[in-house]
Formats: C-alpha cells, structure tokens, sequence
C-alpha cells in the first residue's frame, strides 16, 4: 500500500467529479455548436462556470476555462505585458516556475523583469513592493500560497497597492484553491487548476476582470470571449465543477499532528514558511545534513510518497529557489521536503510517515552528499 502525501502536487480524482465526467463522456456535442446537442454542452459549460465562480466570489462572466494553471499564468502574464508599453514585470522571488518562466520569456523579449523580495518566512515585502511600482510596471505577479512551503501571502494588501497604483494584478492560486477560502473580488487576475482539488488533470481557469485587457496565445475559434480559442472540453469542466463543489474536510489538525510527529521523531528537522499563515495541507521540512532527493527515495522504498522542495532540471537536483530566497544557504535547500495531504488523507498516511521517517533520515545522512 502506497500512503500518498503529495497531494500538493496532485491529487486522486473526487468520485463527484468522476460521476459528473462520466455522465457527459457518454454525450456528444461540441459547446459552440448551434443545434441541441451542442446547447446541450453549452449548458454543462456554463452551469460549471456559474458553479466555479460562485465558490470563489467571481463574476461568472469572468472565468475563462483553460488546459490549467500553467496556461492561465502564461496567459495572464505573456497576455497582460505584450498589450502595453509598459516596460517592467514585478513577480515575487518564489513563484511557481509557470509564473518565473513567462516572466524569463517577457525578458528575452525586451521587458524588465524583476524579483519581489521575501522575508525568512516567504512573505512578500510589502514595503519593498510599494517601492517598486510605478506607471511604467506592466504587470505584478505574487501567487496566493506558495506550492513549496505553503506559505499565505497577504493578497488583498497586495493587490490594493497595486490598484492604487493602476498596476494591473496577478495571482497563482492553484495551491489555495480547496485549501483557504478565496474571495476574488478586487483581485483583477487569478489562476485556477482543477487536478489540485480532485479534479481532472487538463482543465483549469484564469478568472480575469473582463476591463483587463490581454493578448491571447491561442489564436482560432473565438471561444472564452477570444481570450483562449479551443475547443471547450465539457467533461473536464464538470469534472471541475463537481470536485471544487465536494464537501471539504478541515485538513488543518492532520497536518498539525503530522508536523508536531516529524519534530518529535527527528527533533532537528526545521519546519520552513509561516508556521501559522500557512496552506492547512502543507508541512515542509528541511533535514540538515540529509539530501532531500535521497530522503525522498528512501520513503518511496518505504511505502511513502513524498515531495522535495527543489525542481529538477535535466535530472540535476537544483536547491529550492524559493528557500534561497527565503535566506536559507544551498546545503539547507537541498535538504527539503515536503509532505502534502488532501481529501483522502488519514492519520494512517501520517503514521507510516513517522514510522519510516527516522530510518529513513539516519541512511540518507550517512550516504552524504550535503
């Protein structure tokens, strides 16, 4: 038996949105076809969108269906900065690489780039940003809740001083989304997926205020108000719908009693992000002396399914950007990981993690490496 606990990286389909998938897999009709069938869709497509927006606090005019969260913060940052003069895009030293990635490509193209800076828990400097805009920023980018460490950011502050300054705003909420109540009201720029709440893989949403305007990437049909032409996919939709609908589970007093185990059975170990304003899914940890890539191996062989904090690019472990950026060294930043529940975990999962974790730490530090 696998104890999965990285939900934050994606998570098992919700039987309610495997129902409602099901239900239009065995429909035909394309959203934008005139006859019955296609309303048909058309009807599923929008009562998911009233369904979606609903949760979050938004016009339903304004979400926009997209293949996930790494399309709409394409969209929205590569949409918003290409259709103005303005020179500068602000996004915050620990961003998810959907947002850093198009910040590099807007830079390749001319644009300035430049980093948000965060303080030792990953809070973005809310001074420093006040600073930093100006009429020449194109466009600000901070996600909700950081996909590392889980850290919350502040998002209404931010983006009341980005409006004050008629900077438009973007957010990355795709870890907050199912975790923290979101009221997007005010906030001009949100990304959306639906496999980080039980969703389908494939399906997300950037929820734009329709006053913003922005570049599309996708050029054709004309759908999602010429925003991101495609044909709508009506089952993933539903899919959506139905999981961000599902009852949730307050996940906050699991995650407490896994963090408080992992510090009594490694005392060491060094709980990294807010340890108050946090995702209540999200405990992340570095081990000192033990690599996180190993630890991480080490806990698959145990029957655990875990997470480091580092991406790895061309099969090079890379430390963690975003503890670089929170002031940690690189010896601690490669020595994280991340544990991650979701709507099926138990305390069963949070068990066999503090059984295997001891031996597990012990063989990675004496393998080395750090």
């Amino acid at each position: 038996m696998v104890h999965y606990l990285d939900h934050a990286a994606t998570t098992p389909l919700r039987p309610e949105a495997l129902a409602a998938m099901q239900q239009q897999w065995l429909q035909v009709g394309n959203p934008s076809s005139l006859h019955t069938a296609g309303r048909q869709a058309r009807r599923v497509v929008e009562e998911s969108r009233e369904q979606i927006a609903a949760v979050i606090g938004a016009k339903p005019a304004d979400v926009i269906f997209t293949s996930g969260g790494t399309e709409a913060d394409n969209l929205a940052l590569k949409g918003l900065a290409r259709n103005t003069d303005r020179s500068r895009v602000l996004v915050s030293a620990v961003e998810h690489h959907a947002v850093l990635d198009p910040a590099q490509a807007l830079a390749e193209e001319g644009k300035t780039v430049e980093l948000i800076p965060v303080d030792g828990l990953g809070r973005v400097d809310l001074v420093a940003l006040e600073q930093m805009l100006d009429d020449d920023v194109a466009v600000v980018a901070v996600m909700w809740a950081n996909n590392e460490v889980g850290t919350v950011q502040p998002i209404a502050q931010i983006a009341r001083l980005c409006a004050a300054r008629g900077v438009p705003f973007h957010t990355d909420a795709v870890q907050a989304l199912g975790q923290v109540p979101l009221d997007v009201d005010g906030i001009p720029s949100v990304a959306l997926s639906a496999h980080k709440v039980g969703g389908p893989v494939g399906v997300g949403a950037l929820v734009l205020d329709r006053d913003l305007a922005v570049r599309p990437l996708v050029h054709g049909g004309g759908q999602e108000r010429d925003v991101r032409s495609g044909t709508l996919d009506a089952a993933g939709i539903a899919g959506f719908a139905a999981a961000l609908a599902a009852e949730k589970s307050d996940l906050a007093p699991l995650r407490d009693d896994l963090i408080r185990g992992v510090q009594d059975v490694v005392p060491d170990a060094v709980l990294n992000g807010d340890p108050l304003d946090r995702l209540p899914n999200n405990a992340h940890f570095s081990f000192p002396g033990c690599p996180g890539d190993a630890l991480l191996m080490l806990l698959d062989a145990a029957g655990v399914a875990v997470s480091t904090g580092s991406a790895c690019t061309a099969g090079i472990p890379q430390p963690s950007h975003v503890l670089l950026a929170m002031g940690a060294d690189e010896r601690m930043a490669r020595s994280s990981v991340r544990f991650s529940l979701g709507w099926n975990s138990s305390a069963d999962d949070v068990s066999a993690l503090l059984a295997a974790l001891p031996p597990a730490v012990e063989r990675a530090r004496r393998a080395g490496g750090l």
